[in-house]
C-alpha cells in the first residue's frame, strides 16, 4: 500500500501501522506473530475492497489527485518501447507539462503524448504540475500532423487539473490553442485513443481527448471545472467542493452512462497508487483492444466516427 493516505483511508492507515509494528516485534520474539499479522492483513484487504467499492465523487476526486497514483512518465516506461521525445511547438517554446514523441505500442509504431504532472517539487515546477500553456497545445497539433503524416496511430493520456490559467498564456492564445489542438483531434486521419488516468479538467483535458475511443480509470474524474471552482461559483467560497461533485457528474460510473466515456478501465483494490504495475498493464490492454479495432478503418470512416461521437454527445444531453 503506498505511504500516503488519504482521509478517508485513516482506518486503514492504523491497521497497517499495527501490521508494522507486530512484524517488527515478531523478528525478536520467540515464536512470533505470524498468525495475528495474517489475520490482521486478510482484515485490511477487506476493509480496503468495502471502501473502494463505494466511495463517492469527492473521494474518487481525492483518489484521482493521489501523489502516487501513475503518472504518463510511468505509463511511457511499462507500455512504449524505443520512445523518442519530441519537444518544442516550432513557434514559442517547448511545454514541458504535455510529454509527446515516436515510439513503439506491442509492436505498433505510434505517436504518443500526455500530461505529466510530476512527482517531487523538482518535476512538479518542470512540468508545471501539469498544467500545459498555449506552446504545449501547439506541440500537440505538431504532433498529430506528423502522425497523420506517416500514418500512425494516436495514444494519448490525460491527467491535468486544467490549463494553465497565467496572464502570458491568456496573451499567447491559450484558448485558441486548445481550440485548434481540439479540432485537430477530431480530423485526424488515423486512430486515436484517449485514456483518462488521473484528473481530466475541462479545455485543458479535452484538447488531447477529442479521440475515436476515449477511456477512463476506475477512480478518475472528468469535468468542465473543478468541484472547487464549482463551488466558489456557486456558493461564493470553495467550502461546498464535495458538494458540487456529487452534483456534477464527473465520475468514470456517472460519464459512462452519459457516453461521454466508452469504457471504464478497472483499477486494482485500493486504487491503481496502491499497484501501479497492474494498473498499467490493464490500461495497456485496454487500450491494445480499442486500437486494433480502429486500424482497419480508412481516414473518412475514423473521421465521421470520431464526429459522430461528439455531436452524440450534445444531442443526447439537451
Amino acid at each position: 500500500m503506498a505511504g500516503h493516505y488519504l482521509e478517508f483511508e485513516r482506518p486503514l492507515a492504523e491497521l497497517e501501522g499495527k501490521v508494522e509494528e507486530l512484524s517488527k516485534l515478531s523478528e525478536t520474539a520467540t515464536g512470533g506473530f505470524e498468525t495475528e499479522i495474517d489475520a490482521l492483513r486478510g482484515r485490511i484487504e477487506a476493509m480496503r475492497r468495502k471502501t473502494y467499492s463505494s466511495l463517492d465523487a469527492w473521494q474518487k476526486t481525492q483518489v484521482a489527485r493521489h501523489p502516487e497514483r501513475p503518472h504518463l512518465n510511468q505509463y511511457l516506461s511499462g507500455l512504449i518501447e524505443e520512445f523518442v521525445e519530441l519537444r518544442g511547438d516550432r513557434k514559442f517554446a517547448d511545454d514541458q507539462a504535455i510529454v509527446g514523441g515516436l515510439g513503439r505500442f506491442r509492436g505498433i509504431p505510434v505517436m504518443v503524448m500526455g500530461h505529466e504532472k510530476g512527482h517531487d517539487t523538482t518535476t512538479r515546477l518542470k512540468h508545471n504540475f501539469g498544467m500545459a500553456r498555449p506552446e504545449g497545445y501547439r506541440k500537440a497539433v505538431r504532433l498529430m500532423d506528423m502522425a497523420e503524416k506517416f500514418n500512425l496511430p494516436v495514444i494519448t493520456f490525460i491527467d491535468t487539473a486544467g490549463a494553465y490559467p497565467g496572464i502570458g498564456a491568456e496573451e499567447r492564445g491559450q484558448a485558441e490553442a486548445i481550440a485548434r489542438a481540439t479540432e485537430r483531434g477530431i480530423t485526424l486521419g488515423t486512430p486515436m485513443v484517449a485514456t483518462i488516468t488521473g484528473e481530466g479538467g475541462s479545455g485543458g483535458a479535452i484538447a488531447i481527448a477529442a479521440a475515436n475511443r476515449v477511456l477512463i480509470l476506475e477512480h478518475s474524474i472528468y469535468s468542465v471545472i473543478s468541484p472547487e471552482a464549482a463551488s466558489s461559483i456557486l456558493w461564493r467560497d470553495g467550502d461546498h467542493a464535495k458538494a458540487a461533485a456529487d452534483g456534477m457528474g464527473i465520475t468514470a460510473q456517472d460519464l459512462i452512462v452519459l457516453k461521454i466515456v466508452d469504457r471504464i478501465v478497472t483499477e486494482p483494490a485500493g486504487g491503481a497508487h496502491s499497484d501501479p504495475a497492474a494498473t498499467i498493464a490493464a490500461v495497456g490492454d485496454a487500450i491494445e483492444e480499442e486500437l486494433r479495432a480502429l486500424m482497419p478503418l480508412s481516414p473518412y470512416a475514423l473521421r465521421q466516427q470520431r464526429a459522430d461521437r461528439f455531436y452524440a454527445i450534445g444531442r443526447s444531453l439537451q
